[in-house]
């Protein structure tokens, strides 16, 4: 069973038609009403006319000497066959009503049971088994003296399987399984549902399963979404953006994502070595080649062959280096301080600065001609405090990182202390706030909550009361006694608002007078309850 598949009611039906014909001429009775059963039901349900339906119930229904009313027990085949029918059905409350009512009555573990809607006009009883009508509308009237099995809704009526199970053991066990395959078709069809609105929202989906990947903003998936189409080419990429946003996280996702998974991954700072050594690393020498060259060294470009060079901070290198590094982008070729002859290397490189490129080329920094074989394809990485929406995940994972490290979990983070987290500027970006709170883990006693006490000082700074001055912007004025989460849907909604009412309501200029991006506005507007504001 493909549990992403979601498979249709009608398909399952089909399914069972077609197993039921087939143990049927193979002489497996039970197994064969069971299955031919469940075809008929889901027929009717659903409307299904697939010509292996009648087939089915055809042959079934001819079978010298067929004894259709005898009590036999049941196969395991069709007790799996049932549990698996069950768990595809939950989206579709109207047709897992009917299933749930047959595996209740087919098990045996119930004196009597009810498929049952609650209507506004009272319990309406859709199907009974081992009850007749006056029984079966008692017990949907008084639902409490019995056991439930809910069941989802079908046309905003909630229905439910009430039932009246036997005392021993084993037919309440088998009940209560009954009960949890439905609770978890209802689980599963949930996610289902979820996953595909978030898949409508955020199409872009994770390039890798990193555990640092934690990117839920717009500008985010809609990079992710470039990087995903761009992973597979050769084409050389620049990453910018300020320092701590994630540059080499997305370097690592994109190599992954690629070809070149399975090869090495080499990152490598340009600031990390003096300038009048960055060619000998990059290109490599050969042994005597200058003095204290004692021995032979590959270089950080043959190093990464095949696979992905990752170039940080690669505004750095200097003038004298940047006409071989040129070279290398266009033809391939390296040429090792000693050799005689140029090298072949396959690699493929991402670039990443958190300098002003343009500024530099115009300043005679940077070569024209290697920035725009650098910028081939640029993805510029927004920081920490444009996409705030990240901060909260990202607290909670490295809660938990840091916390497992430091054998403290679980630590949990107070209301306050996450609203300063979310209203600092963060120069550092995520580089900053993943040491802010592993800082903040090291001081916390195991288990404790961390408060805005335990924060740096410059965060618990940068909280501050600003002084109204009087002017002729509106105001609104908020009740301070009451819950939190209230002030703030108070808040957000007067501003959508009135921001929709300035623009008139042109969504696009509410959302600029908001600072939100335009998805962002039609997810307050849908969370708040205001999809019809002008």
């Amino acid at each position: 069973m493909d549990l992403d598949g979601d498979e249709h009611p009608s398909q399952v039906c089909e399914r069972a038609a077609i197993l039921g014909l087939a143990a049927v001429k193979q002489g497996g009775n039970n197994l064969a009403r069971t299955l031919v059963g469940r075809a008929a039901r889901l027929s009717r349900a659903c409307g299904c006319r697939a010509f292996s339906v009648s087939a089915a119930l055809t042959t079934f229904n001819s079978v010298e000497g067929y004894n259709r009313q005898a009590e036999t027990p049941a196969s395991s085949a069709g007790d799996l066959d049932t549990a698996s029918t069950l768990l595809e059905l939950g989206g579709h409350t109207h047709i897992l009503g009917p299933e749930v009512l047959a595996a209740v009555h087919a098990a045996g573990c119930a004196r009597g049971a009810a498929l049952v809607a609650a209507g506004a006009g009272g319990p309406r009883v859709i199907e009974a088994r081992g009850w007749d009508e006056s029984q079966a509308l008692a017990a949907a009237r008084k639902p409490e003296r019995f056991q439930l099995i809910p069941l989802g809704e079908h046309r905003d009526e909630p229905w439910q399987v009430v039932a009246d199970p036997l005392d021993d053991l084993e037919h309440r066990c088998t009940f209560i399984a009954i009960r949890r395959l439905v609770a978890t078709a209802l689980t599963l069809d949930r996610y289902r549902r979820e996953e595909k609105q978030r898949a409508a929202l955020w199409p872009a989906e994770a390039l890798d399963g990193d555990p640092e990947s934690v990117w839920a903003s717009e500008q985010m998936t809609e990079i992710l979404a470039v990087a995903r189409r761009i992973a597979p080419t050769p084409l050389s990429i620049l990453l910018t953006g300020e320092t701590g946003t994630g540059k080499e996280m997305l370097a690592r996702a994109i190599h992954r994502a690629s070809d070149r998974a399975d090869r090495p991954f080499l990152p490598f700072n340009c600031t990390a070595v003096s300038r009048d050594m960055i060619e000998s690393q990059l290109f490599g020498f050969r042994k005597g080649s200058f003095t204290g060259a004692d021995a032979s060294f590959a270089g950080v470009i043959r190093s990464a062959a095949g696979g992905t060079l990752f170039l940080d901070e690669i505004a750095e290198i200097g003038l004298d280096v940047q006409p071989k590094l040129l070279r290398f982008l266009e033809t391939h070729e390296i040429h090792p301080l000693g050799e005689s002859q140029p090298v072949k290397v396959d690699v493929r490189v991402i670039a990443a600065t958190n300098a002003p490129l343009e500024q530099l080329v115009a300043d005679g920094r940077l070569r024209e001609d290697l920035f725009y074989r650098l910028n081939v394809v640029r993805l510029k990485l927004p920081p920490l405090r444009e996409r705030r929406e990240e901060i909260p995940p990202l607290v909670d994972h490295y809660l938990r990182r840091y916390g497992d490290e430091q054998k403290k979990t679980p630590l949990t983070l107070a209301d306050e202390t996450l609203e300063y987290l979310l209203l600092y500027a963060w120069p550092g970006n995520v580089r900053q706030l993943a040491n802010e709170v592993r800082r903040m883990v090291a001081m916390a006693e195991p288990g404790a909550t961390l408060t805005p006490a335990m924060l740096s000082p410059e965060i618990q700074a940068s909280r501050r009361t600003i002084a109204v001055t009087p002017e002729a912007t509106p105001e609104i004025r908020v009740r301070i006694d009451q819950p939190l989460p209230a002030a703030v849907q108070l808040l957000e909604q007067t501003m959508v608002r009135s921001a929709l009412d300035r623009s008139r309501g042109r969504v696009e200029q509410a959302a600029k007078l908001l600072g939100i991006s335009r998805k962002g506005l039609f997810l307050k507007r849908r969370r708040l309850g205001l999809r019809n504001a002008s």
